[in-house]
């Protein structure tokens, strides 16, 4: 394939990235959110001209969205009901009755995805081993239906009790619900989340049917509009957990893609960190809603197998609604570049979590913004050309920003609050990675950041002296990172199945049969798509000391299991246990609750290595401007760099500003830049410099 096109709407811009063999084209539009595609459509067309080429030429589409994430978000989802087993009506409110807040009276939790009213129940229960206990009731099942029409349903998450080790019940219902609710979207949780814990099951599951009528519509049209251009390529969607699937999957689970940009960023930076043979880096993507922070260990993103979406509290775990999907493990907060400031009701400064997003955007914008962002503040702070952002197709009106902040400063001339806002939202994210690496029982001692987003190369240099790091990496194509990350995914697809199991007593036989029916699911989904490319196929269990409530997660055999796999098994958790929690007791048996088969189908080359080129050349500042250094609180003269004009060898010293189209990158005081073999712009703090 040649000619390839990535597409990444987030809340504020739309990313667009033409690959044409080994050249790349891209472009920023601001996000309609009206009609997403919009967007990404125009900025298709005014890549094809950029190139030369016509749409017919695309050989491959890649597509990631915050749709489904704003929907869950913002309730703007389908009218969804919830069919479920006699006496469990209220397991989305009860959750796990856990209190992520135990000393305040008025903790609030988040509201459940479906209004009580539209929760019903029917007479059926299944054991927890699969036993039927009582049958699923039929005319039971006709009624609900009946009332869920007449309330006007577009969605029915169907959730029945152990679902997970026998579906027929589930099965069942959706084959009669069909009958009665011609044209409504059903999920089921046999199909969304097969897991014990109902909790998250049903959350899950929910979840994927209140978006599934939203992201159905807005695939369909976009796969529609595409072929009315004549695009013929297939489309691919950026999965949660840094891999992508096909549309028709996509469609079916699209609660698998609420994290589908951020992964493309963690995946991007992964690629990077390959390619110049980093054993241990922190992903840095900040855009213009959110930042996000990954730990990549071998080049590979970390991974989890749960999320929380709509946090009450923005950083309590435990305030979201919960989804068991598989994700790429990162913290996500408020603090974008369109993040706004204001005062609390104590007076204290903050920033975000809101954002003013692309409409009307910051105030600088000239959209009818008024309240303050972090743009505003980089503008006045000098770090932005407000005649050349966007590479000049989008002017900033410096006085739009500087009333702005000038009214949240009471007045004053409002440098002293910009300078508060920039700092303000550097040590939020620096206080996120601190928290994120410690969670994870890891340090960030030797790390390097690797930065993308469109803002992050403005606030990486100051996040990276907060946390002690020495050394950063601008890719090209850093403002676009999540989009250049989607053609740098796997095609893949994993698959999960609880079966409860002592290591002690294996049932190899049904283990075995279980792993092959998953292998048969995701080979369904990859192998359609995968078009020759090599499969390769990974194989993870969950597992715990008998009497714990949480499970870390221990690598399988890429084989089926054999009598005396159990010795392995156990050998690999004491080792993973003793890893994460620096002891272990190892005489307590061990249980294996969940089971995870995921295959992917490697569809881009690692790329040449990357190296330094030496020996290093001094750059020439095309001008000097003033810019505020915020380590020593004054405008300091800074040479300005096009980073277009900069080659491999070349180096420059802090303070500079190093501008492109879609970034700038601000080299401060105390580091220092050389350019990489392949452009990527290495930032190192000078020695006898401290953090």
């Amino acid at each position: 394939m040649t000619v390839k096109l990535a597409a990444d709407i987030g809340g504020t811009f739309t990313d667009v990235v033409l690959e044409v063999e080994d050249r790349r084209y891209r472009v920023k539009r601001l996000t309609t959110y009206d009609a997403p595609e919009r967007a990404l459509l125009g900025a298709m067309e005014e890549l094809l001209t950029q190139a030369g080429r016509t749409v017919s030429e695309i050989d491959l589409v890649v597509h990631g969205t915050t749709l489904a994430t704003n929907a869950l978000i913002a309730r703007r989802g389908a009218r969804t009901a919830l069919l479920t087993t006699e006496g469990f009506r209220d397991v989305l409110e009860l959750g796990d009755e856990s209190r992520f807040d135990q000393y305040d009276l008025w903790m609030r939790k988040p509201a459940p995805l479906v209004d009580r009213t539209l929760r019903l129940t029917v007479p059926e229960r299944v054991a927890a081993d699969g036993t039927i206990l009582a049958p699923l009731d039929h005319e039971a099942v006709l009624a609900a239906g009946r009332r869920f029409a007449a309330q006007g349903v577009e969605a029915v998450a169907i959730c029945f009790l152990h679902a997970y080790a026998n579906d027929a019940h589930e099965r069942q219902a959706a084959t009669w619900l069909r009958d009665v609710l011609p044209g409504v979207s059903l999920s089921l949780s046999c199909d969304v989340s097969p897991e014990m814990r109902e909790y998250a099951r049903f959350s899950t599951t929910v979840a994927n049917a209140y978006v599934q009528p939203v992201m159905d519509a807005y695939l369909g049209r976009l796969s529609v509009s595409l072929r009315e251009l004549g695009c013929v390529a297939p489309l691919f969607l950026m999965l949660s957990s840094g891999g992508v699937t096909t549309v028709e999957t996509a469609r079916r689970f699209p609660v698998r893609l609420v994290e589908s940009g951020p992964a493309g960023g963690a995946i991007f930076a992964a690629h990077i960190a390959r390619r110049l043979g980093i054993g241990r880096a922190l992903a840095f993507d900040m855009g213009g809603t959110t930042a996000k922070i990954c730990l990549i260990d071998d080049a590979q993103p970390h991974t989890s197998q749960s999320f929380e979406v709509g946090r009450v509290h923005r950083f309590r775990k435990g305030s979201g609604l919960p989804l068991r999907i598989p994700v790429v493990e990162m913290v996500e907060i408020g603090a974008g570049g369109g993040s706004i400031a204001r005062h609390d009701v104590t007076g204290r400064l903050c920033v975000g979590p809101h954002s003013a997003g692309s409409e009307p955007g910051p105030a600088c914008y000239g959209r009818g913004g008024t309240d303050p962002t972090v743009t505003d503040a980089d503008l006045l702070l000098g770090r932005i050309d407000p005649a050349n952002f966007a590479g000049g197709d989008m002017p900033l009106h410096a006085s739009d920003a500087s009333q702005a902040i000038r009214a949240l400063a009471g007045g004053d001339d409002g440098i002293e609050i910009a300078l508060g806002i920039s700092e303000m939202v550097d040590e939020t994210m620096a206080s996120a990675a601190r928290v994120h690496t410690m969670e994870q029982g890891m340090g960030l001692d030797g790390r390097i950041m690797i930065v993308s987003g469109g803002a992050a190369p403005l606030h990486a240099a100051r996040v990276a002296q907060k946390l002690g790091i020495d050394r950063l990496v601008i890719p090209p194509d850093a403002g676009v990172g999540s989009a250049v990350g989607f053609l740098r995914a796997p095609i893949s697809f994993e698959v999960q199945r609880s079966m409860a199991q002592r290591l002690s007593a294996l049932e190899i036989g049904a283990l075995n049969a279980m792993f092959d029916e998953m292998r048969r699911v995701a080979h369904s989904v990859v192998g359609a798509a995968a078009v020759g490319a090599p499969v390769k196929e990974t194989r993870q269990a969950f597992a715990r000391f008998v009497g714990q409530g949480h499970e870390i997660v221990i690598d399988l055999p890429g084989r089926p299991l054999v009598p005396g796999d159990d010795t392995l098994l156990r050998e690999t958790f004491h080792r993973r246990y003793r890893a994460l929690y620096g002891s272990l007791i190892p005489e307590l048996a061990i249980e294996i609750l969940t089971w995870k088969a995921r295959v992917e189908a490697v569809n881009e080359a690692p790329g040449r290595p990357i190296s330094l080129a030496a020996p290093i050349r001094p750059a020439s500042a095309l001008s000097y401007r003033q810019v505020m250094d915020p380590a020593a609180g004054r405008f300091v003269a800074t040479a300005i760099h096009a980073r277009p004009e900069l080659s491999p060898g070349d180096g420059l010293s802090g303070p500079a500003l190093i501008v492109e189209r879609d970034t700038t990158t601000v080299v401060p005081c105390g580091f220092v830049c050389q350019v990489a073999s392949d452009g990527s712009l290495i930032l190192s703090r000078e020695e006898g410099v401290s953090a």
